[in-house]
């Protein structure tokens, strides 16, 4: 299993890694061009009382891999049962759902080598909640893999669409976004461009939640894995001295008693 979980964490990791500089140009053009479109207001950026709120919940397929599923579903305890509906991506994450009786309305499924139209499922269900009014915001709770020993468990603000919560992007702050000193025209129009860029934001968002978890759970596994090894390898040698131990005693009884006898 050790083995087997190396050999996925390799392509789970470049994934996550690779597509890092992408997400951050898309945040920064994402926060410039919705900060300077002037008078320019759009329902995914409406911000509302919270009466009901959905998480995105983003855990593995199978367990065997340490606390990391266990990270991610404490956070998931510290929001109130009453005024939050789950929308889940894996197994455990349905499971734990389920075991705690907390309220659940869609379950997607993600493989080894998570796909973009999987993102875009989820997204879909996220997005409709949000603009029929059903939930008055969408977060995300997922495992962020920041390498092969450390994987955080984040909480994370989708809907509505504004600053990244709960994570530091490199790049662009909020402050900067405001800051910049330069004048923007946007050709057709600003609802055009915004309106696009919105819809692969979100799309792409996920995306990374999903392959930053997939890197996780992989790296996780096999780190789980290789202690496990270890400790077994630990007990077959603690096993074996024991062993020695109770044979040389049992040889040497049985030469003080052929001695006694033959002195007899």
């Amino acid at each position: 299993m050790q083995m087997v979980a190396a050999s996925k964490m390799r392509k789970a990791q470049q994934l996550a890694i690779e597509v890092r500089p992408f997400v951050r140009l898309l945040y920064r053009i994402q926060r410039m061009a919705t900060t300077h479109a002037e008078d320019y207001t759009h329902p995914l950026m409406d911000v509302r009382p919270v009466r009901t709120r959905a998480v995105v919940l983003v855990a593995a397929d199978k367990g065997l891999c340490g606390s990391l599923n266990t990270n991610v579903f404490r956070l998931a305890t510290q929001y109130d049962t009453a005024s939050t509906v789950f929308i889940t991506a894996g197994r455990k994450a349905s499971q734990f759902i389920a075991q705690t009786r907390r309220r659940l309305i869609a379950e997607f499924a993600y493989g080894d080598t998570p796909q973009f139209a999987e993102s875009r499922a989820i997204v879909a269900m996220a997005r409709d909640l949000f603009l029929k009014g059903d939930v008055d915001a969408v977060d995300v709770i997922a495992s962020r893999f920041i390498n092969t020993l450390t994987q955080q468990a984040l909480a994370i603000s989708l809907l509505p669409i504004g600053d990244i919560k709960g994570l530091e992007v490199p790049g662009l702050s909020p402050r900067d976004a405001k800051a910049l000193p330069l004048d923007f025209r946007f050709e057709p129009n600003a609802a055009d461009i915004v309106n696009y860029a919105i819809g692969h934001y979100l799309n792409v968002f996920v995306h990374v939640v999903l392959l930053n978890a997939k890197a996780s759970e992989q790296s996780a596994r096999m780190v789980s894995m290789q202690n496990a090894t270890d400790s077994a390898a630990d007990m077959i040698r603690s096993l074996t001295l024991e062993y020695n131990k109770l044979r040389q005693g049992r040889i040497t009884q049985e030469l003080l008693e052929i001695a006694g006898g033959a002195a007899a």
